[in-house]
């Protein structure tokens, strides 16, 4: 890939929606694996903006809300024709009841540092989806959100496909969104979406990655074909690809040894041609004809820096090919153009 602006807007789609190559996932903000402050938090807003990064992507289910409202007030002020949001359905949150705050202050909400105030309710349902988008604009504080992702429907998939997409046809058709979706860690379900809906884009997470080309043998092809657009998060596979050494995590679980073994062996690669792991890492995806851009958490001001910087490294087409040489890469890979 040529090294284009990260505040590029690429089309989503068919759709009237567009995504900057580089978009900020806002799972982080609302306290990922760790507490984040409110200050942080709107520092790492704040610095995307300046770095030309203008699409956002939040979910209910990000800190129990605390995401979508964490975003909201951050881009307060801005103008709103020049950003995007977009945020997810599936699942609701209901109010608990609590004995007492103090129980709860410490207590981590499906991975999230926050406290257990509400509980997350499976609903694809029609009247799910609407209560869902309903609720995270209240949070967000915005009149409208442009684009809506059904988020994790694994097992799900028929209410998914009978109530929830419908659901999100319809918005799309009212005008009340620009772009509809879906968001998972697998391929394959996404991969029948695109053939059998009229979906605009997937936000596919740590399935096409230096360390996982699954997505190669069905959703990419398909959605080149009909025109979806695919933005690939999870590019780090939540932190291997970040940083290789014991202990690092693999979509949020110890890496397995074999997995350690072909990261550090991807990075003596890397570091062979002066680029560091996680700057070939969030290139990789942009090489696919299908991949409108790529989406990273983050947390804070200095994330968000090393984030543009990396997207900016120059990368020689020689790692490329010595990566697919060594057996890192399967023959056909599609790479990045340019450096």
């Amino acid at each position: 890939m040529e090294r284009r602006p990260l505040g590029e807007r690429v089309p989503l789609g068919r759709s009237r929606a567009w995504t900057t190559r580089l978009a900020f996932g806002a799972a982080g903000i609302g306290n990922l694996f760790t507490a984040v402050s409110d200050e942080d938090a709107a520092e790492a807003v704040g610095a995307a903006w300046e770095a030309g990064i203008r699409s956002f992507d939040t979910a209910p289910h990000y800190g129990l809300g605390l995401s979508e409202r964490r975003l909201g007030t951050a881009l307060r002020g801005r103008p709103r024709g020049q950003f995007t949001v977009s945020t997810k359905v599936g699942r609701l949150l209901e109010p608990v009841r609590a004995a007492s705050a103090g129980e709860l202050a410490d207590e981590f909400a499906d991975d999230f540092a926050v406290p257990a105030t509400h509980r997350r309710v499976w609903d694809f349902s029609a009247d799910g989806v609407r209560r869902s988008l309903d609720a995270s604009l209240e949070r967000l504080g915005l009149d409208h959100v442009d684009i809506v992702h059904l988020h994790d429907p694994d097992g799900h998939e028929d209410d998914a496909l009978r109530h929830a997409y419908p659901a999100l046809e319809r918005l799309r058709a009212e005008g009340v969104v620009k772009a509809i979706g879906i968001g998972m860690n697998q391929s394959a379900m996404p991969a029948r979406f695109v053939r059998d809906t009229d979906v605009d884009v997937v936000l596919l997470a740590g399935r096409y990655t230096l360390l996982d080309q699954s997505a190669l043998s069905d959703l990419l092809p398909e959605a080149a074909r009909r025109g979806v657009a695919v933005v690939a998060a999870g590019v780090f596979n939540s932190g291997l690809l970040a940083a290789p050494a014991p202990g690092a995590t693999y979509d949020y679980a110890a890496a397995p040894p074999g997995l350690l073994a072909r990261a550090l062996r991807l990075q003596a690669t890397c570091e062979r041609h002066g680029v560091p792991l996680r700057a070939a890492a969030a290139r990789f995806p942009l090489g696919h004809p299908a991949v409108a851009g790529i989406l990273i958490g983050l947390r804070n001001a200095r994330e968000v820096a090393d984030a543009a910087h990396q997207s900016h490294r120059p990368i020689p087409g020689a790692l490329w090919r010595d990566l697919l040489a060594e057996g890192l890469l399967p023959e056909g890979t599609p790479f990045p153009e340019g450096n």
